[in-house]
């Protein structure tokens, strides 16, 4: 009887230069190892889509012309955990609790108001936080000229962002289920991804 030593050592080593068994081995082996790198791929790419960047369809209208209906975005989702939330940004954020839309899990919106803030609107879509016009270079002429409904004069408490579609007249937003919690939050559309002839950061 071999040692236990001997044993393993005859089990796994590859057949000699020459043998009609190596090719199978060999191939055995490459399968194996292509495997290994295929699993470890999978598990890479499902912890990155958990806890980096995920990708989301735009469903409706709401923040044309800067994002299309099937246009699709990555979200970055670690991105506040290094920096605070921007004027500006467009973030994906959960269904907050005063939206009464259906079928729906999370929205994308832009920032325009910031926790503690006071915000409210002009008859034209002026935005006016702490009494000071802000600049909105991306809303359309169109925008400003069917602006929807106005931005009563809030303030925002504190954790809590008012969020607007870039589609003025057609956005369901802050203006209807009021600011919402930083803890609903996904993270910041950072680049969009589809239709190529659109691929450009947002």
């Amino acid at each position: 009887m071999l040692p236990p030593e001997a044993d393993t050592d005859a089990e796994v080593a590859p057949p000699a230069e020459g043998d009609p068994g190596r090719g199978k081995w060999i191939s055995r082996r490459g399968l194996i190892e292509w495997g290994v790198i295929i699993l470890v791929a999978v598990l890479a790419a499902l912890g990155l889509r958990a806890f980096v960047v995920q990708p989301y369809f735009i469903p409706s209208g709401s923040m044309e012309p800067t994002l299309q209906i099937n246009d699709k975005v990555l979200v970055n989702k670690l991105s506040y955990d290094f920096h605070s939330v921007h004027r500006g940004d467009i973030i994906v954020f959960k269904k907050p609790p005063n939206d009464t839309s259906e079928g729906v899990k999370d929205l994308i919106k832009r920032v325009i108001g910031l926790p503690g803030e006071t915000i409210w609107s002009g008859p034209n879509g002026e935005i006016f936080v702490n009494g000071q016009l802000i600049k909105q270079p991306w809303l359309t002429a169109q925008a400003q000229t069917d602006p929807g409904p106005p931005v009563p004069k809030t303030v925002i408490p504190k954790g809590d962002y008012f969020v607007m579609g870039d589609n003025r007249g057609d956005s369901s937003d802050s203006r209807v289920f009021g600011p919402i919690s930083g803890h609903l939050i996904v993270g910041r559309a950072f680049l969009r991804v589809w239709p190529l002839s659109r691929l450009g950061t947002l």
